[in-house]
This record gives structure tokens, sequence and C-alpha cells, in this order.
């Protein structure tokens, strides 16, 4: 099981949070203009890195807030959290 280092409350299992894909995702500036191929490429396609993945991840059974963790897909280990908004760290990115 993973422990995930909650920005707002600190150590907690993994059972207590939801993952919720990846993150740094932009929506279009102008969703009215993009065909069906570039509407699908925003909602459904995904990198899927073997490596280092950027998430998004909810804690949704602790205080509710969102937050950003750097994950190795291959090894579980978490590299970094940091909160909604912020930029991917520079020394991970």
């Amino acid at each position: 099981m993973l422990l995930i280092d909650c920005p707002n409350c600190g150590p907690r299992e993994e059972s207590e949070f939801r993952p919720a894909g990846e993150a740094h995702i932009a929506r279009p500036e102008d969703p009215q203009a993009l065909d069906d191929e570039q509407w699908a490429r925003y909602l459904y396609y995904r990198t899927n890195p073997k490596g280092l993945q950027f998430e998004r991840w909810h804690h949704f059974y602790g205080c509710r807030q969102w937050f950003n963790v750097a994950r190795d897909t291959v090894s579980h280990e978490i590299k970094a959290v940091y909160p909604m908004g912020a930029a991917k760290p520079k020394d991970l990115a």
C-alpha cells in the first residue's frame, strides 16, 4: 500500500485517496473550434509513460482537497507532492 503525504493532513494510506488521471492537461481555449478528433484527443488520449508520471489525486476520505503527485509508474515511488495549479517540480520535469 502506498503512503501518500497529503499537503493538508500529512501521511495517510492510499485507501483514503482517489487517483484522477494525468495532471497538467490544459483545457482548449476555444472548445467550439475543435473537430471531433481534436476533442477526443483532449478528453481521452494520455501519455501513459513507463516511469515518471504527473497525476492528480483527491483526498476523498480526508480533507477532500485535490493535489498533484509525481509518481514512478514502475516502482510506485512517490517523488513529489505539490498543490494544484503549481508547475511541475523543476528537479523532476
